[in-house]
């Protein structure tokens, strides 16, 4: 077991030159940035802890948009998918319930960093990395999938940031139930089929929406997050991410 999770590190380490990081700061396919973490952090802890900046570095006003914004967020959920070990855990899907948070678009008012945290499920508490098939730790994508218009273009993604859940993780009476967060993992062509083929090049610049009006705007007819659950990158370097779950799977699956 050990020796498999050792070439999934691996795979997923020689794909890290395909992310778009740019001081630190990673780059998804939308509008959002993610500050933390990076690529492969051993977590652990009480909680898991995302930075993720709404704003793209200050280009983009906060909620409430104008009624017909040019650009904007609309909403960002968020999942903890593993193909290696088949779970799928709501982060965020709007709702807060059964140990997901609500709207991420909605946290820290007026501040352009949200920080997300999610208490670990019961399952993943533990020490190091997985120590047989049944345990639940291991390689995982923190899945961020963003409903949002750019430049007067609606647009759905979905972007994967590998981590390991191989840090600490204490026994707390709080920590909900895995079987009460999980989903079902779709396969790579429903992920494909769910997400626009869209990438924004970092740098590339948002248009603004002045001061007028107020709400969000209705919501892009034929992006639903709910059809996006499973976790592949819906973006030009997905081939290579969705190649590390793949990877690793068949590798744990020979041992």
């Amino acid at each position: 077991m050990l020796f498999g999770f050792m070439v999934a590190v691996a795979l997923s380490a020689r794909c890290l030159n395909a992310q778009q990081i740019v001081n630190g700061q990673i780059f998804t396919p939308g509008i959002a940035i993610v500050d933390s973490p990076q690529p492969n952090t051993p977590l652990g802890g009480d909680h898991l802890q995302v930075a993720i900046d709404v704003s793209s570095d200050g280009q983009l006003q906060l909620p409430p948009y104008p009624s017909n914004p040019v650009s904007a967020i609309y909403n960002i959920t968020i999942f903890l998918s593993s193909y290696i070990t088949g779970w799928n855990f709501t982060i965020s899907n709007g709702t807060a319930s059964n140990g997901s948070l609500g709207e991420i678009m909605a946290q820290e008012n007026g501040s352009t960093v949200k920080h997300v945290n999610w208490v670990w499920p019961d399952c993943l508490v533990g020490k190091g990395p997985p120590g047989d098939n049944d345990s639940a730790r291991g390689l995982y994508n923190i899945s961020i999938r963003q409903n949002f218009r750019l430049n007067g273009s609606d647009e759905y993604t979905i972007f994967d940031l590998p981590i390991h859940v191989t840090n600490s993780i204490p026994a707390q009476d709080n920590r909900p139930s895995c079987a009460s967060l999980n989903n079902t993992l779709l396969n790579e062509s429903a992920l494909v089929a769910s997400a626009n083929n869209f990438t924004r090049i970092p740098g590339t610049p948002i248009q603004g929406n002045g001061n007028s009006g107020s709400g969000l705007g209705g919501p892009k007819p034929d992006a639903n997050p709910g059809n996006g659950l499973g976790g592949a990158g819906m973006l030009d370097w997905r081939t290579g991410l969705h190649a590390m779950w793949i990877g690793a799977a068949v590798f744990m699956l020979a041992l």
